[in-house]
């Protein structure tokens, strides 16, 4: 598996677009592409997509779509029209969900990835098993892969800790994109399933999303070129 040149997401968790826009100025768009998730798009809405198009950057659009079949599929051409370079939706809502995404996905002419969110990095399996999930969260997750990868999917959101068990399980062309990733030394915050850039990378990750430890560093554009050199030649 060849690692991108741009393996890493930036993710700008911030709640104006202002905010956004002084962060990814500070960015370099050639080592990574950035993240808007659901706050900064219900502030901003898709002025914070276009805006942040027009610095240069492949802008993922993260609000994890889980609805009835129509809608979701909807909601995914809507993110193709503003451009959007990457854009997710919850396993979980089921196999006629992402087919009928994938479907409408496959007869634009320009359309986003499409990747399928599985077991958020802030579960874990006691957690889960409150919610009714009881094989846990790797279990689930595989299972969760396997199914968006029939559904013709571009790939997955999962922990690194699931990465070795889903690449067992799909071809080298699915992708497999990381939360939870955290450098030696960084807060852990809100994750609970987590690894190092360069041991997500080892495992078979291809895109690493990546928030505080670069957005809140003295120096954002320091800390993402470090990274970035431990994801590209991981040690």
């Amino acid at each position: 598996m060849k690692v991108p040149s741009d393996p890493i997401i930036v993710a700008l968790d911030f709640s104006s677009l202002s905010c956004a826009l002084k962060k990814a100025e500070q960015l370099d768009p050639n080592l990574c592409k950035v993240k808007v998730g659901k706050e900064l798009f219900t502030k901003v809405g898709p002025d914070s997509v276009v805006s942040l198009r027009n610095l240069g950057f492949d802008v993922f659009l993260d609000l994890k779509f889980h609805d009835i079949p129509n809608t979701v599929a909807r909601a995914c051409e809507a993110a193709a029209d503003l451009g959007c370079w990457m854009v997710n939706l919850h396993a979980s809502g089921g196999r006629a969900m992402m087919e009928t995404a994938a479907n409408v996905m496959a007869k634009l002419s320009t359309a986003p990835l499409l990747t399928a969110v599985t077991v958020l990095t802030s579960l874990n399996d006691n957690l889960l098993a409150e919610i009714g999930v009881g094989d846990g969260a790797l279990l689930q997750t595989t299972r969760l892969a396997k199914l968006a990868n029939s559904c013709g999917l571009d790939g997955v959101v999962c922990s690194p800790h699931e990465i070795t068990s889903i690449r067992n399980e799909v071809n080298d062309n699915f992708l497999i994109v990381t939360p939870g990733v955290r450098p030696l030394g960084a807060a852990l915050d809100d994750q609970v399933r987590f690894a190092t850039p360069s041991e997500a990378i080892k495992k078979g990750a291809d895109y690493l999303v990546i928030g505080r430890p670069i957005t809140e560093a003295r120096d954002s554009h320091t800390a993402l070129s470090e990274i970035h050199s431990t994801c590209i030649s991981p040690i």
